[in-house]
C-alpha cells in the first residue's frame, strides 16, 4: 500500500470526494456535482461549508457526530471520517440522540414503510452504511422481489473497498471490487471484478482505496479497511437480523 494511504488534506476536501460523485448523478446535495468538482482536487473555500449543508442526508448524521463528540465543526476530518468510512467516533453517539434524529427526519416522509426504519434503530449508526442499507428503500424493494435497480443503487451507492490493479488512461483507473449481489433471500458479496473508475488522486497498483459510484474517494489504510469492512457487515447482518 502506497505511504500516503489514509491521508487527507481536510474534512471539507473529505466531504467533497465522497459526496460529489452522488451529488454529480443527481441523488443528493444541490446542483449537478458542478460547484463540488473542483473541490475534489484539493481546492477549499467557505463556499465548500454552505455546499455541505444542502446535503440533507450526510449533514444531520455529521451534526450529530460533532455533538455527540464535542467537536465544533461538522466538517471537522474525524466526524466525515467516521460518516463515510466509519471510526471510533461512532461508538460515542448516545442512542436515544441517534433514535430522535432518525425520527424527526423521516417520520412523517416515510409513512408505513417507518416501521422497518424505526426496528433499525436500536443497532443503527450515523454512518453511511446504514443509511444506504436501513434507511433508503433499496433495501426492502430488493426483499419485495424488485431486484435489478435497487441493488444497482446499494451497490454503488455504498462506500466499498478495492484494490487499485493499474491506470487505464485518462484519469481512469481499474480496481478489483467486490460487489453486493442478492442470493434470492439476502445481500451478500460476490466474487471480485475487475472495473474501471474515476480518480480525484493520484493511485498507484496495490493501493486499497474507497469507491463510490465508480469514483474513488480516499486511498485507506489498514483501520479505515477494517472500519469500512465492519460498519457494512454490520448493517447486513443486522438488515437480515428479523
Amino acid at each position: 500500500m502506497s505511504a500516503a494511504a489514509g491521508t487527507i488534506t481536510s474534512g471539507p476536501i473529505r466531504f467533497a470526494r465522497f459526496a460529489f460523485p452522488p451529488n454529480r448523478l443527481g441523488y443528493c446535495g444541490p446542483g449537478d456535482g458542478g460547484e463540488l468538482a473542483h473541490y475534489t482536487r484539493g481546492h477549499e473555500d467557505p463556499g465548500l461549508h454552505e455546499i455541505a449543508a444542502e446535503f440533507e442526508g450526510a449533514y444531520p448524521y455529521l451534526q450529530l457526530l460533532a455533538g455527540s463528540n464535542r467537536r465544533g465543526d461538522p466538517l471537522d476530518a474525524d466526524v466525515v471520517e467516521a460518516y463515510w468510512i466509519g471510526n471510533e467516533l461512532l461508538d460515542h453517539v448516545p442512542l436515544h440522540d441517534f433514535g430522535t434524529s432518525i425520527d424527526e427526519r423521516f417520520r412523517r416522509r416515510m409513512g408505513s414503510s417507518w416501521r422497518h426504519v424505526d426496528e433499525s434503530i436500536p443497532a443503527g449508526l450515523a454512518n453511511h452504511a446504514y443509511h444506504v442499507l436501513r434507511v433508503m428503500p433499496w433495501a426492502g424493494l430488493i426483499r419485495a422481489g424488485i431486484v435489478d435497480e435497487p441493488l444497482r443503487i446499494v451497490d454503488r451507492c455504498r462506500i466499498s473497498w478495492a484494490e487499485v490493479v493499474e491506470g487505464a488512461g485518462d484519469d481512469r483507473i481499474l480496481v478489483r471490487r467486490t460487489p453486493l449481489v442478492w442470493s434470492g433471500s439476502r445481500l451478500v458479496y460476490g466474487e471480485p471484478l475487475v472495473e474501471a473508475v474515476d480518480s480525484p488522486i493520484p493511485v498507484a497498483t496495490g493501493d486499497v482505496v474507497a469507491v463510490h459510484w465508480d469514483w474513488i474517494c480516499e486511498r485507506l489504510d489498514a483501520r479505515q479497511l477494517a472500519w469500512l469492512r465492519h460498519v457494512t457487515d454490520r448493517q447486513l447482518r443486522e438488515l437480515h437480523a428479523g
